[in-house]
């Protein structure tokens, strides 16, 4: 069985092996089949953009006719040189190709193969990791220390350094999605271009207003006890592509905020103090929303909630496949239990 693991996988990726030119790349995280196959693409071929060296075709297609795999990638180019095929998978096999493929002797020819969640019964996974001439890897959502790499990665190339509460809440806000992850770097990077170290306030200013603007209305509903709207406004973040691990932590965020508030409260402070002050600054559209989440529940149950919401972003990461609903499960119980006072 070829299914690289961890460390083989980078290896693998810095120097991809000839032996094996059919690789199937698959899992939840689409932005990181997307980036590893653009660099395999980019390292077996002179010109990606030259439709001679580069073929691609739709998975679907390919069902109705797995022959035609096998056809392109045998053929021998004109003028010579390298060629690649990149293949979408969709819903239909086209694995009889791959199988067929996987036994014949390719030369200068890397057949990548894109595809999303795939079980391990799945024809197409089935064949690419018992063929000794295919491998398959799976993309699944970065953790904290992949998260810190990439992070670092984008921070040297810009020559930029990174404040430790800058860094805390940017880690917060990244994950789910390697190509929207580096996006949102490049794009604080840009920001930060000259300033020499990107500040907590770069961070809340370029990503935080990106990533919260749709989760405010999840959140919100959450904490101000309306598991209706958590259920519609969860349901759409999904369908946009949002990944779950995201919303759990702008939950955690806000019931962080929420009980640092409610203490405060508790210790004297005007409410409308609280609410005016601080960073980042409430918008006035959500002042109605958490004032009713800082009258539904005491410190003490935000307490409770923190390691709640912190467990199940633990568990959306440890259970990728089930984070959606884990991420909703929790939402909804905070929904359900906020009006229970105290």
């Amino acid at each position: 069985m070829v299914a690289l693991r961890g460390k083989e996988i980078d290896a693998f990726l810095a120097r991809p092996d000839a032996g094996r030119p059919i690789i199937l790349l698959y899992g939840p995280d689409a932005g990181l089949v997307r980036e590893r196959a653009d660099a395999l693409i980019a390292s077996a071929v002179d010109d990606p953009n030259d439709p001679f060296s580069l073929v691609k075709l739709d998975g679907d297609e390919l069902s109705a006719e797995p022959s035609r795999l096998v056809d392109e990638a045998m053929t021998v180019p004109l003028f010579g040189g390298r060629r690649a095929i990149r293949v979408r998978a969709g819903s239909r096999s086209f694995a009889s190709g791959i199988e067929t493929l996987a036994e014949m002797n390719v030369k200068d020819c890397r057949i990548v193969i894109e595809a999303g969640e795939l079980r391990p019964e799945s024809p197409l996974r089935k064949t690419c990791e018992r063929a000794k001439t295919a491998v398959a890897i799976g993309c699944y959502p970065d953790t904290e220390r992949d998260l810190a790499r990439l992070m670092e990665d984008e921070l040297r190339i810009a020559n930029l350094r990174i404040a430790q509460d800058a860094r805390a809440a940017l880690m917060s806000f990244l994950g789910g999605d390697r190509q929207a992850s580096r996006n949102e770097l490049r794009k604080l990077t840009l920001y930060a271009h000259g300033k020499g170290e990107v500040t907590l306030d770069d961070v809340m200013a370029v990503v935080a207003d990106a990533s919260e603007l749709k989760l405010d209305p999840i959140v919100d509903g959450a904490f101000a006890g309306r598991p209706d709207i958590v259920e519609t406004e969860f349901a759409k973040a999904m369908i946009a592509g949002t990944y779950p691990g995201v919303i759990i932590s702008a939950a955690l965020r806000q019931a962080a905020w929420l009980h640092k508030s409610a203490l405060a409260i508790a210790d004297g402070t005007p409410a409308s103090a609280v609410l005016d002050g601080g960073f980042p600054r409430l918008h006035f559209s959500r002042k109605p929303a958490v004032e009713t989440a800082l009258r539904n529940f005491s410190p003490a149950r935000l307490a409770a909630i923190i390691e709640q919401l912190a467990t199940a972003a633990l568990d959306t990461r440890k259970q990728s496949t089930l984070a959606a609903a884990i991420a909703q499960r929790a939402l909804m119980s905070i929904a359900a239990n906020a009006k229970r006072r105290g």
